[in-house]
Formats: C-alpha cells, sequence, structure tokens
C-alpha cells in the first residue's frame, strides 16, 4: 500500500537590490506581516554564532542584511525563529539589476469595484502603472512594484 504523499511546502523568493525595501512594500500591498527574526538574530550573536555584519537594523529591530521575507497575516509561524509556516514571499539581495521581464508574476485579486482603489494605494507605496489590459476573458492592470517586478491587478 502506497502512503499519501502529503503537498510540499513552498515560498516565492524574489530576487532584489534592497530586500528590506521590497519586504515593506510588498507587506503593505498584500497587507501581510514582516517577518521579525530579530529574536533568533539576538540569540545568534550573543552566542557568537553570526557576526554582526550579517545584519542591519531596520523598523528599530534586527534583520539579516541580505534577506527579508512577509507572511500572511493569518497563516502559522515559528515563534522563536519568526519564519512564517505558510504563504510568503521571502526576498534576497543579489548584485545584479533586474534585466528582463518576469518569467513569473504575482497576480492581486481584489474585491468587487475595487480594482481602480488598490491600483491607486499601489501607486501611492510606489508601485506604477505599466498597462491596463481589457479582453473579452477579462480585465487587469499591469503594474511594476518599486524595483521594476510585473505584477497584475485583477
Amino acid at each position: 500500500m502506497t502512503q499519501p504523499v502529503a503537498p510540499l511546502h513552498w515560498k516565492l523568493v524574489i530576487d532584489a537590490a534592497d530586500p528590506h525595501a521590497q519586504a515593506d512594500f510588498w507587506a503593505a500591498a498584500l497587507r501581510y506581516a514582516l517577518e521579525d527574526n530579530s529574536p533568533l538574530i539576538e540569540k545568534l550573536l550573543g552566542l557568537g554564532a553570526a557576526p554582526a555584519e550579517l545584519t542591519v537594523e531596520h523598523h528599530g529591530r534586527r534583520f539579516w542584511r541580505d534577506l527579508a521575507a512577509v507572511r500572511h497575516p493569518d497563516d502559522p509561524h515559528d515563534e522563536e525563529r519568526g519564519t512564517g509556516l505558510g504563504r510568503r514571499l521571502l526576498f534576497q539581495r543579489v548584485p545584479e539589476a533586474k534585466t528582463v521581464k518576469n518569467r513569473l508574476h504575482i497576480d492581486l485579486h481584489t474585491g468587487e469595484g475595487q480594482r481602480d482603489t488598490e491600483v491607486r494605494r499601489l501607486e501611492a507605496l510606489g508601485a506604477s502603472v505599466l498597462r491596463r489590459v481589457s479582453e473579452p476573458s477579462g480585465a487587469w492592470v499591469v503594474m511594476q512594484d518599486p524595483e521594476g517586478n510585473e505584477f497584475c491587478v485583477h
């Protein structure tokens, strides 16, 4: 008899020039929580297990210098590490700039009649509109986040 196989746990990892600014934008855009790894980081620093150069201060707390994440506020998370155990986005610092269109993007689905309100809210957070699409299959707005990553608002 074959054992049932559980679905895989996943996170979406996004390359970024400034992972903390991207995490702040996406936390606000999605109404997600910024992951707080500061208790773990402080513990590792206190034990001498991690050098201070790997961290930065952000919002008055210690964060990893090259990583920042956001998580759905209703999903479980590891209290000790601050890491989300459900829907989350992880931003990692990379040296190169974005150069081509995304091969993968996020679609945001608004409530009925709320698309234009959400687009304005996202623009106020630093996103910009690339184009408005209206097709027989539906309408949406193609936007880009502050680092140029495309996403759609439906």
